[in-house]
């Protein structure tokens, strides 16, 4: 009786949630346009902190970089460093904006949904949030060692100039390895949740995933140091074991 009761309920959702296809493609506009904004008031307030910030990502930056800028990056045309802190600003926008994006994001897919998916579907955003934030707060704390040994690595015969394109594309890459990497966790659950993989199935698979995930660590980190894979590595081998454990205990 329940099962029918469930059914009838999910048709009626679908029913009230049903839109022509102008109404969503308008419904979509508004949604971006929402978080277009959002980015932009954003990166308008990370454009006036722009020193601060900008002090704030060369920090793992070593002061003896080379003898004549003493540390200080380098720009190679007129209007270039100007250039460098929009760009800055926007990729800084976009993260202050991204509880706004998602929200705007299950806003639009969240009347599609069954009551059910929509009670998992929050968790999971908060979730996914969190872990990409802690992912590129550890990456930002390990930036240090690859900056540093590519910097150092033939400082005898070579005086770099870093340019600050080129360290701002560096640093973006990397944090964003670290950033998706720990998003592990979420997508395994997922899977889980779908029905299409076990903690049983993990567990025997260990062997397989712990070779993919420390060869994806040297490939994911853009630095060749030696450091940064081993962390990234120990990182997503910590969250390997973890999702194992959590898909345990929600599955029961």
């Amino acid at each position: 009786m329940a099962t029918v009761n469930d059914s009838i309920i999910e048709e009626e959702e679908t029913e009230e949630s049903s839109m022509t296809l102008v109404e969503h493609l308008e419904e979509l506009r508004w949604r971006m346009i929402k978080s277009l904004i959002a980015i932009t008031l954003a990166a308008i307030v990370a454009f006036i902190f722009r020193i601060q910030i900008m002090k704030f990502l060369t920090l793992p930056l070593p002061k003896t970089a080379d003898s004549l800028t003493k540390g200080q990056l380098v720009v190679t045309g007129v209007g270039e460093g100007f250039t460098i802190y929009l760009k800055l600003a926007f990729a800084v926008g976009i993260v202050i904006a991204l509880p706004v994006i998602l929200y705007q994001t299950w806003a639009f897919i969240s009347p599609g949904l069954y009551e059910r998916e929509k009670k998992n579907a929050v968790p999971f955003i908060v979730a996914g949030l969190v872990l990409f934030v802690a992912g590129i707060a550890l990456g930002f704390i390990v930036l240090q060692y690859p900056v540093q040994w590519l910097i150092n690595f033939a400082s005898d015969s070579f005086v770099p100039l870093v340019t600050a394109d080129n360290y701002f594309t560096f640093v973006a890459f990397f944090l964003l390895a670290f950033g998706i990497a720990f998003e592990i966790p979420l997508v395994l659950t997922f899977l889980a949740q779908l029905g299409l993989i076990s903690s049983d199935i993990l567990r025997r698979k260990r062997p397989v995933a712990y070779i993919i995930m420390w060869i994806a660590a040297t490939f994911l980190t853009p630095g060749a140091d030696p450091y940064s894979p081993i962390i990234l590595g120990i990182a997503m081998t910590f969250l390997y074991e973890l999702t194992i454990v959590f898909i345990r205990v929600t599955k029961h």
